[in-house]
């Protein structure tokens, strides 16, 4: 009890916090615990199982999602940070049953091997060409290489941006 005679909650209380998620299109509200990663709230609230768990240190990139446009590790961002901006994920890039230009590339490209790290790579290069202008193998292999492949398909997926890009393999 506080000085007040209010009883206080144990320090390991959990607090739910009640925020609107947009992705891919959809607003949802959700209770989220204050603690909850965006990753979290993706793949055990959301249930969009795209979006891989690798290394949960940002360090690998298979949690790479778009916020705003923007290339995030949604593995280091809390659902709560989000709340009311647009998160797009690699279920929401598909339109009218078509396949993104992106993911097109990668089929032809071959640009993935065990398929774990896909969904991450292509919406980092998604990301990407939002941002970058000169799309060269340099450039891409640099600002592509916050996101790993354990397979080593590597000189693919720069093929498939390249492709993607209009800039031929």
């Amino acid at each position: 009890m506080d000085n007040l005679g209010q009883s206080t909650p144990a320090p390991d209380a959990t607090f739910n916090i009640d925020i609107n998620l947009t992705v891919n299109g959809t607003t949802h509200r959700l209770a989220v615990d204050a603690r909850t990663t965006l990753l979290d709230a993706l793949r055990d609230r959301l249930h969009l199982t795209g979006t891989k768990r690798g290394c949960d240190l940002g360090q690998c990139g298979a949690c790479t999602v778009l916020l705003d446009g923007r290339r995030i590790n949604a593995c280091l961002m809390l659902a709560v940070t989000v709340r009311g901006r647009p998160v797009t994920t690699i279920e929401g890039i598909a339109e009218d049953g078509e396949l993104h230009p992106m993911q097109t590339a990668f089929v032809e490209h071959d640009a993935f091997q065990c398929g774990y790290c896909t969904p991450g790579q292509i919406m980092s290069a998604i990301g990407l060409l939002g941002e970058l202008r000169e799309t060269d193998a340099a450039t891409i292999r640099e600002h592509m290489s916050g996101n790993i492949c354990r397979c080593g398909a590597y000189s693919n997926i720069v093929a498939a941006v390249r492709a993607a890009a209009g800039k031929g393999s």
